[in-house]
């Protein structure tokens, strides 16, 4: 029986995939229990996968899922959690930035009670000013848009228990955001505070492309108020009109006084077709989810993997071969 899964998405981690891989050995032998290092790899372009089927080859608490394309981080994520076999799970990225001793602290916060230890960020090092105020504002933007407590300044990066992971599992939406799924599932959780360090080598694979459909997958699968929000607008805005009307007939009526050129008109009618067609790019967003989830596909694809049993009845809507 394998007491702790620790959880690890990769794409394109060659340079530090082998450092990552000491580190977490080094931590986790140092706890009470056996453990499994379940590698993720999410389409990986570089020599990733091989060096992960050199390490499982060689140590036997390797174990790897190799899907067949990039899927995604929140999707690799998910399938690690639907093999992880250990009554706490851990979810942690490649990269270094969340320092694996941790899972120590979060290891005896489980042992204490709490069923879900997530690690709360108290500093960025090594990232742009650009990307430290969007993620600031993205966190509280969303927790401002949602009626779930989902905790400021944090990450994947977190222990789970097995009762939280099979809840997870059982969820089955396509628009994942895993932390949100989390703080909405409940049960007892509680914070570590950290500074997160520099990547150890390579680049981010969240370009601001991916960190903003992140963003809206976040909002969107947490909360209405943007639609209800459209619809306000649109009432303001229509209520704006009907006085700007009453307005105009005034001047032309009682005044000698006209509304003349055509650059005011031009101007508000522009103003109003945008606003138009913000408000049906939100209604787009929803509309495209629920598209995604009536075509009912498979999360993910695995072309290949190592050391994990499936579960038929666990992961049979996920995981194809």
């Amino acid at each position: 029986m394998v007491k702790y899964s620790i959880i690890i998405p990769v794409y394109n981690e060659e340079l530090v995939v082998r450092e990552t891989y000491k580190r977490l050995k080094a931590v986790m032998e140092q706890t009470d229990g056996t453990y499994e290092l379940l590698f993720v790899n999410d389409g990986s372009k570089d020599k990733t996968i091989d060096i992960l089927k050199e390490l499982s080859v060689r140590d036997e608490t390797v174990k790897y899922l190799d899907f067949s394309r990039n899927f995604g981080h929140q999707i690799a994520i998910t399938a690690g959690m639907d093999y992880a076999a250990g009554e706490a799970v851990v979810i942690i990225d490649a990269d270094l930035q969340d320092p694996p001793e941790l899972i120590l602290d979060m290891i005896q916060k489980w042992k204490e009670g709490y069923e879900v230890v997530y690690a709360k960020r108290t500093k960025r090092k090594g990232e742009t000013f650009f990307k430290k105020q969007t993620a600031h504002l993205f966190y509280r933007v969303l927790r401002a848009s949602t009626e779930i407590d989902i905790p400021l300044d944090t990450g994947d990066f977190r222990l789970i228990d097995r009762k939280v992971c099979d809840q997870l599992v059982s969820m089955k939406e396509r628009s994942r955001f895993v932390r949100g799924l989390v703080s909405w599932v409940g049960f007892k959780q509680t914070a570590i505070e950290y500074e997160r360090d520099e990547r150890l080598a390579g680049e981010t694979k969240y370009p601001l492309k991916k960190m903003l459909r992140f963003s809206m997958d976040g909002i969107t699968s947490f909360s209405y108020k943007p639609l209800k929000l459209a619809s306000i607008l649109g009432v303001l805005l229509s209520f704006s009109s009907v006085i700007w009307m009453f307005i105009v007939l005034y001047l032309k009526l009682f005044t000698d006084s006209t509304v003349t050129g055509w650059s005011s008109l031009l101007m508000t009618m522009l103003f109003f077709n945008g606003v138009v067609l913000v408000m049906l790019g939100v209604i787009g967003e929803y509309i495209g989810r629920i598209y995604d989830e009536a075509k009912d596909r498979p999360l993910y694809i695995l072309q290949d993997s190592r050391r994990v049993e499936r579960e038929s009845e666990k992961v049979s809507r996920y995981a194809n071969y």
